[in-house]
């Protein structure tokens, strides 16, 4: 009798967040599969776990998979977890699971964190239709490239960034995708977690001014033709974005695309409060 594979999400950063079922399959599995022992190891040493624990990462993967799929075809349930949040996502395990599926093992998921849903769930961006699209490219031209190709999406986009790029990243999508709302969720259900809303360009102005930016991200997109809701008086918004550097119509035409709004109807509320 073939054994089972379960894919088990364990927390992104609270402990709390791990699930009673999950503790219990992986008190009864006979080995877990995971991306780094160490940090797999400080987990279930909090819950008083103890198994056997195989190396899974990106490098081995492929002959890895092999030795796994073997391991549950002659009998003996194993568990495949990642550092942090859902396997799969944006982690390693395709190989394994479709190796498993072929060989006619059983798969099993256990819910549980993903960061990509828990940033999605208080973004405050639409959820009825989405897009996970995991790491952005690590180069701005392949960045814009992605962006390009995903600007008419009518879903929520949801992407992973490191801290290190998530600076040039925001310019690429403020480019790329105009002033539609964005939000970066750092440090999920950790001490220091926080949310920022706003454009691309005020997102990335914030972070700009501290003298780091760490922790892990996920960066939310909302979706086409969507537009950020902003009640600063007109006038004054076109003021801002001409302290930013724009000329005076640039300004108008930015805060009209801001505001879902055309460049007459601003210069007529300019002009109608007195303009200059």
């Amino acid at each position: 009798m073939t054994g089972t594979l379960y894919i088990v999400a364990t927390p992104i950063g609270n402990l709390e967040d791990i699930t009673l079922r999950a503790l219990r399959v992986l008190h009864e599995v006979e080995w877990i599969a995971c991306e780094d022992t160490r940090q797999t190891r400080k987990l279930l040493e909090h819950f008083g776990i103890t198994k056997p624990l195989v190396s899974y990462h990106e490098h081995n993967e492929t002959g890895r998979a092999a030795e796994l799929v073997e391991k549950l075809a002659g009998g003996g349930s194993g568990a495949l977890v990642s550092d942090a949040g859902t396997p799969l996502v944006s982690d390693p395990g395709y190989r394994l699971v479709h190796g498993a599926i072929a060989a006619g093992i059983r798969v099993v998921p256990i819910p549980g964190p993903s960061a990509a849903v828990g940033a999605l769930s208080a973004a405050g961006l639409p959820t009825n239709a989405f897009r996970f699209c995991g790491f952005l490219p690590p180069r701005s031209s392949q960045r814009r490239k992605m962006l390009e190709q995903l600007k008419a999406e009518t879903g929520t986009l949801i992407f992973y960034e490191t801290p290190h790029r998530i600076l040039e990243a925001l310019e690429d999508v403020a480019v790329v995708m105009g002033p539609r709302p964005v939000v970066m969720a750092r440090e999920l259900t950790k001490l220091h977690e926080e949310f920022l809303r706003g454009t691309a360009a005020e997102i990335r102005e914030d972070l700009a001014a501290r003298a780091a930016v760490k922790g892990e991200i996920t960066l939310l997109i909302g979706k086409a033709g969507m537009v950020q809701m902003d009640d600063t008086p007109i006038e004054d918004a076109v003021r801002v974005a001409e302290q930013h550097g724009l000329p005076r119509m640039d300004a108008i035409k930015h805060v009209a695309r801001q505001r879902g709004l055309s460049k007459r109807e601003v210069y007529r509320l300019i002009a109608g409060e007195g303009g200059r």
